[in-house]
């Protein structure tokens, strides 16, 4: 179930806001019948139209995309910041990212345009993996790693168990680099985890989503998810196993 003005936007029939006048001054009919409420939800399956005109929904699309650091995981910026979706000029659809990646964080990111879709993938109840390698300042001790494998004390709760693996550990430059493995998307997660612990991170970038790797892509460049991926993604996502 979807917002109906979310839903008039991503069949492209008007944007967002101009959606939501429609539905105010009662141009917007499912099921046969007029609807002025802002909050109300639609399936697939419900028949919407917009000034008599029936929705004719867009076909569903999934990408993967290496993000760059220093790009907005969003669709728009207010202060005219590169996003995500410049990335995709050539694509008709309404595509939006699947939850989001920092800043001045790379990696992995799915775009689509199947909210349902993107619902399931950014549940925390699914417990999706994402595998991130982080650049940290000093080298973790044990005791730190079983920390974070733990469950570190955040200001907005404690974390899920995650699964830490030392990749490398420079002694002279006093710094290190860590995989960790979590299943959670609370802002900024990873770098406040390895905060707490006293190893700020340098560079951050998110290898994995999944079973999903970035080979073959350089930063900037994406690919369509075959329909195998999707259907893989969804049924981890709904079985709520890794």
């Amino acid at each position: 179930m979807e917002r109906l003005q979310k839903v008039i936007a991503h069949a492209g029939a008007a944007s967002r806001r101009k959606a939501e006048e429609l539905i105010i001054e009662g141009k917007v009919k499912v099921n046969g019948k007029v609807v002025k409420e802002l909050g109300t939800k639609v399936s697939s399956s419900d028949r919407v139209e917009v000034n008599g005109i029936p929705l004719e929904s867009e076909e569903k699309v999934y990408f993967l995309f290496y993000k760059p650091r220093g790009v907005i995981s969003a669709v728009s910026d207010d202060k005219d910041r590169k996003v995500v979706t410049d990335y995709f000029p050539l694509i008709k659809q309404r595509i939006y990212p699947i939850g989001r990646l920092d800043y001045d964080t790379s990696g992995i990111l799915l775009l689509t345009n199947d909210g349902d879709f993107a619902n399931l993938l950014m549940h925390p109840r699914y417990e999706i993996d994402k595998t991130y390698v982080a650049r940290l300042q000093g080298i973790p001790t044990k005791q730190s790693l079983r920390q974070l494998e733990k469950g570190v004390k955040l200001e907005d709760g404690v974390t899920a168990p995650a699964k830490t693996k030392v990749l490398s550990a420079e002694k002279q430059k006093q710094r290190s680099i860590v995989e960790i493995t979590i299943h959670e998307g609370k802002n900024r997660q990873v770098r406040r985890m390895f905060e707490a612990v006293g190893h700020p991170v340098q560079k951050l970038k998110r290898e994995r989503f999944a079973f999903l790797t970035l080979n073959g892509l350089n930063a900037g460049e994406s690919r369509e998810l075959t329909p195998h991926e999707v259907k893989q993604l969804r049924a981890l996502a709904e079985t709520g196993s890794h």
